[in-house]
């Protein structure tokens, strides 16, 4: 393996590195073994870039962008490319309505704005609170009256003054002046009561942001008026279409990645419709995404479903722009303990931004994907110094 010293790439790496990164990019250091035989020259000449070593440590891979990603087993016929949408869970959205006619007279929050489940985000003065809180105090005081008259008869009836069913009528008045007393405290705290009685609460149940608003100050709604979204960002998941044929190859567990600018976003097969939509003519894919770093519900995404099969499948499969050309030869940059290894390979079929591997790498190595063109800008360096 060839190597060039750590002055020599000082000189030849940085030119490059500051014509692609703007002056950004790191300073990557090469070393060189010794020069080759002269009868070696020509085939070494025409070698050159295969298996060249670039060190670069974490952190300056970092800074320069480079995103690294593990080889894919399977061939390409083995995965199904998906167009979806991230959307909240069932735990993760909520629409926040009023739950009575009345004039909106508070708003708490704005688009975008964090909210706690059980925070009030509006108050609407409405006359049918004022229903609700007369009858809740109404019954209150029943109820009242109800417990002192049958303390009264109690001790009538342990003076032996009154008879039992006199007792018996006033624990029976209680017991429904209290059953009166529980369903208009419920029908309160559903209406969400305020407590001087005039106003009805808009509460969100989640924890989220507010995602949509609809609320206008002093503006008249109706009982079930949609005033308010609230969304979860770390509630979500994502649905993708899928034909009717791949559906039936895809089965809950399987694996599935999303594509994103900081990189690759792991996900899983959570189930798959049963049928498929009348005008489309696709089913959906559920999947549960781990970890949800980049995601946005609304959010388009193209997903990358790697069916049962896939582990059975013969090849490997690597993203297109792994594979860079060094010297009329396709190479990719493989992720070594001291930075990367140039290696040549031979690339067969190419599908949806996807490339496979036919010769020259295995199932499990890691290359650099994303940003892999620096690497080969700093290989063209090198080549300036050979």
């Amino acid at each position: 393996m060839k190597r060039l010293t750590n002055q020599q790439r000082l000189l030849g790496g940085a030119a490059a590195a500051v014509i692609v990164l703007g002056g950004g990019f790191a300073v990557w250091s090469m070393t060189r073994g010794p020069e080759a035989p002269a009868e070696a020259a020509a085939e070494a000449e025409e070698e050159h870039g295969a298996g060249e070593a670039l060190e670069m440590d974490a952190a300056r891979i970092q800074a320069a962008g480079i995103v690294v990603a593990p080889v894919g087993s399977g061939s390409l016929s083995a995965e199904i490319v998906a167009q979806g949408t991230v959307v909240g869970t069932p735990q993760g959205e909520a629409v926040l309505a009023a739950r009575a006619d009345g004039v909106i007279t508070r708003v708490s929050l704005r688009l975008g704005d964090s909210v706690r489940a059980g925070q009030t985000v509006a108050l609407i003065e409405s006359r049918e609170a004022s229903s609700i809180a007369a009858e809740r105090a109404t019954a209150q005081a029943r109820l009242t009256a109800a417990r002192q008259a049958l303390a009264r008869e109690q001790r009538l009836f342990d003076a032996k003054i009154t008879a039992r069913q006199d007792l018996e009528a006033a624990q029976t008045v209680l017991a429904e002046a209290e059953a009166e007393s529980r369903r208009t405290s419920s029908a309160a705290a559903a209406a969400r009561v305020s407590g001087d009685g005039r106003s009805t609460g808009v509460v969100s149940p989640i924890n989220g942001r507010v995602t949509e608003s609809n609320a206008t100050l002093g503006a008249f709604v109706t009982a079930g008026t949609e005033l308010f979204h609230v969304a979860n960002a770390s509630q979500i998941e994502v649905q993708a279409s899928v034909s009717a044929d791949d559906a039936g190859r895809i089965a809950p567990g399987d694996r599935a990645t999303i594509t994103l600018p900081e990189g690759e976003v792991q996900a899983t097969v959570r189930s798959i419709t049963p049928g498929v939509d009348a005008e489309s003519r696709a089913a959906t894919v559920l999947l549960n995404v781990s970890g949800v770093g980049g995601l946005r519900p609304g959010q388009a995404i193209a997903v990358r479903i790697y069916t049962r099969d896939a582990g059975t499948s013969e090849g490997v499969s690597v993203p297109e722009e792994a594979i860079q050309t060094v010297e009329g030869r396709e190479v990719v940059f493989l992720r070594t303990a001291a930075g990367f290894t140039a290696a040549p390979v031979i690339v067969g079929q190419r599908s949806a931004g996807r490339a496979q591997i036919t010769s020259g790498l295995t199932a499990g190595q890691t290359v650099a994907t994303r940003n892999a063109f620096l690497l080969k800008a700093a290989l063209g360096a090198g080549e300036v110094e050979h």
